[in-house]
């Protein structure tokens, strides 16, 4: 039995994409976007235990999407909350008691690199945390109440991604809070309890899968064989 786990969050109902289907079960490249997820971080370890946060509603779609692709890999299928805070508790709650190390990771992160995993759970077990981020290409600028702009130097800003990897033993203390407006990540969560989150780079393909032209940019990235 492994010490470490993944949970995958996928429990929104995808309603950006504007289709009848939520983005997760969207095929890219000839694969649902979650089942390329799901293969990423099995690669890189194959006794990571691999938690698949869904909505409810969906398990048997999702099962039926195993089938039709022959999809293999071992995973568990947790319930999704109302939010992603919820859905995060629940896939820690389903954790494994043996389990030292867990990454929390976008479903909608298919082209997450091999290596950014791996330097996720080696920073996490030594610092607590480990959270990929990349630096910003465009100039940004801070906007106030009263509709003024002002330069921002952006060497000083980082652009979050996830995996978002944690001691569990301290990610699950940080979460038995009480929900709260500004936890936009998990790293907000455990930034709650007075801890520093480490950071290690992330890359630059693994963006976010929300919007339609985000998935024509991943049929170019899939087409690269990322």
């Amino acid at each position: 039995m492994t010490d470490k786990a993944a949970i995958l969050v996928a429990g929104g109902k995808g309603t950006r994409m504007g289709g009848p289907v939520a983005k997760q079960y969207l095929p890219v490249a000839g694969q649902p976007v979650l089942m390329r997820t799901l293969s990423v971080f099995y690669r890189v370890d194959p006794s990571t235990d691999l938690i698949l946060v869904l909505p409810e509603n969906d398990f048997l779609y999702w099962k039926e999407l195993c089938k039709e692709y022959k999809f293999t890999i071992p995973h568990r299928l947790v319930s999704g909350g109302n939010s992603r805070f919820q859905s995060v508790r629940n896939g820690l709650n389903s954790l494994n008691p043996e389990t030292k190390l867990v990454a929390i990771h976008d479903g909608v992160r298919p082209f997450v690199a091999a290596s950014v995993i791996s330097e996720s759970f080696e920073v996490a077990a030594k610092a607590g945390s480990a959270v990929a981020v990349i630096a910003l290409k465009d100039s940004i600028r801070k906007l106030t109440d009263d509709g003024k702009s002002f330069y921002e130097e952006r060497q000083y800003f980082r652009m979050v991604q996830t995996p978002q990897t944690f001691l569990v033993e301290k990610i699950k203390k940080a979460f038995a809070v009480t929900e709260l407006q500004q936890f936009t990540d998990d790293a907000t969560v455990y930034e709650n309890q007075g801890w520093q989150v480490a950071l290690i780079s992330g890359n630059p393909e693994n963006i976010k899968l929300t919007s339609p032209e985000d998935m024509d940019y991943a049929e170019f990235i899939a087409s690269k064989d990322f």
